[in-house]
């Protein structure tokens, strides 16, 4: 195991599964598979008021869906469990009582006034924030006090003077932090709970993790750990910090950029492929200029030594041109699955059509595979076959069938269609052309009016698709009701 690469992904099970923490379980798994390593899920949900089940099932649930797979760690097992840091109380104890026996911690019984109060004088004085040590050398009789007073202590790590921390990073390359600007830190709460920069250490210790990626912002925390380690005498890891997720304008992302959630995407008719392959796309650049890649492929390209360290741009639109690439991929009955739950949230089918009604619905859906780029725009896109109530888009198009020639060629249309043997996507083009060499009017002139009659929009599908799905009686029921509207007669 000693030279075995490993791994971990440690979320907080604190809401749903953030589009940021996708990227970092991306990299910490494809450096796993990469290096021929394992990769451990741990659940670090000792923030109770906020942590939930729930929040875990959502998170497990998403790196399954993506197809991220996990070696060790939470309904996998292994021997390094408990792997959630609420069952390993017992274990952070043991070392805690190790660091107050040394003299490495101590119990602090200072309140959240007297704290606060000391930030505001240091603050006032042009100084960092931190704790100044107060309860670093209380006599028995000062504690004895706080006890009767009724004060629960925390207990802080007691961080040593004057030294410099070495942070050996795969992404920023070393950083040094000074000691005597960090202050002695909380590691266990008054409840108890270890704080996250104390369990983390033990767990990756304790866990053999040999390779700690993660989020930026997790950096400042960084000499924290590595003074625990060092104190307890543990390895450090080899760290790696990827570069924070901005929204388009440049800021901190959020729900003005769009869907921020691994589900809400998923929700939207996202391919799990298509998410995998933009993530790694956020902050990683590849050897060359493709942009397209499969998760096989992406391990195999996969080097920490190409993370940018600048901050990466979350571009939804980017995103939307790599999913219509994979959704243009599926197969015809796979597109159909694929839409199928947004065109039962639309009304427009039940999910228990069979038969010819199910060819039909398929071959309907089938006709937005090419310029839809998620699944959820599929219904507003096919909207047209399920409803032959409509309006003009606007006057432009109304005028369209007001047209000297309009009368003509409908009338050629209704005469025509009728006397297919099929009606399907070479006959009906037939048809059209027929008419044009008959009127000699250009192509224009004969689409657009039909194209407006049947939609009531000067854009759409091609014709040549549409009538068949729509069927004969369906296309000269609605183009007689479009010429009504607009006061043509045919004869």
């Amino acid at each position: 195991m000693a030279n075995e690469v490993r791994v971990r992904f440690a979320p907080s099970p604190t809401g749903p599964f953030h589009i940021g923490g996708a990227r970092s379980a991306l990299f910490n798994w494809l450096f796993a598979r990469k290096m021929g390593g394992k990769m451990i899920l741990r659940i670090e949900d000792t923030d109770l008021e906020r942590s939930s089940r729930e929040s875990e099932e959502n998170i497990k649930a998403a790196l399954k869906w993506l197809g991220m797979d996990w070696d060790e760690g939470i309904d996998v097992g292994g021997e390094n469990g408990p792997y959630r840091q609420t069952e390993r109380l017992e274990i952070y104890k043991k070392y805690t009582d190790k660091l107050l026996a040394e003299g490495k911690a101590y119990y602090c019984y200072c309140t959240d006034e007297e704290l606060e109060a000391e930030r505001q004088s240091l603050l006032a004085e042009g100084k960092m924030p931190r704790y100044m040590g107060k309860c670093r050398h209380l006599t028995p009789e000062q504690i004895e006090k706080y006890k009767a007073e009724g004060r629960k202590p925390t207990v802080r790590f007691k961080v040593p003077a004057d030294k410099q921390i070495l942070v050996r990073d795969m992404v920023r390359g070393d950083v040094v932090f000074d000691s005597n600007g960090i202050g002695d830190f909380v590691i266990v709460k008054s409840d108890g709970i270890p704080t996250y920069n104390y369990a983390v250490v033990i767990d990756d210790s304790l866990m053999h993790i040999t390779h700690v990626i993660r989020a930026e912002e997790h950096l400042s925390n960084t000499p924290r750990q590595c003074l625990i380690y060092d104190a307890l005498g543990f390895e450090q890891p080899t760290f790696g910090h990827i570069s924070l997720i901005l929204g388009k304008d440049h800021t901190k992302m959020s729900k003005r950029h769009g869907a921020t959630s691994v589900d809400q995407y998923r929700q939207l008719g996202y391919l799990p492929e298509a998410i995998d392959n933009f993530l790694a796309l956020l902050g990683w650049a590849p050897n060359s200029e493709q942009e397209i890649f499969s998760m096989d492929e992406l391990v195999k390209e996969f080097s920490m030594d190409h993370v940018a360290k600048n901050p990466a741009v979350f571009d939804i639109d980017k995103l939307n041109w790599i999913n219509q690439h994979y959704m243009r991929k599926l197969s015809r009955d796979e597109f159909y699955e694929a839409a199928k739950p947004h065109m039962i949230k639309k009304g427009f089918i039940n999910g228990e059509e069979y038969g010819d009604k199910l060819e039909w619905l398929k071959d309907v859906v089938a006709t937005a595979q090419q310029h839809v780029s998620y699944a959820a725009q599929v219904p507003d896109d096919v909207a047209m076959y399920f409803t032959d109530n409509f309006d003009f888009e606007n006057d432009d198009a109304k005028n369209v069938l007001l047209a000297e020639t309009v009368p003509e060629v409908i009338r050629l249309l209704f005469d025509k269609l009728p006397k297919l043997e099929v009606l399907d996507g070479p006959s009906v083009k037939a048809t059209f052309k027929a008419i044009q060499k008959e009127t000699k009017l250009g192509g224009k002139n004969v689409f657009m009016p039909i194209r407006v009659a049947l939609t009531g929009n000067q854009h759409g599908p091609e014709l040549a698709e549409m009538v068949p799905l729509l069927g004969l009686a369906r296309t000269v029921s609605r183009i007689k009701n479009s010429l009504d509207k607009v006061g043509v007669k045919l004869y």
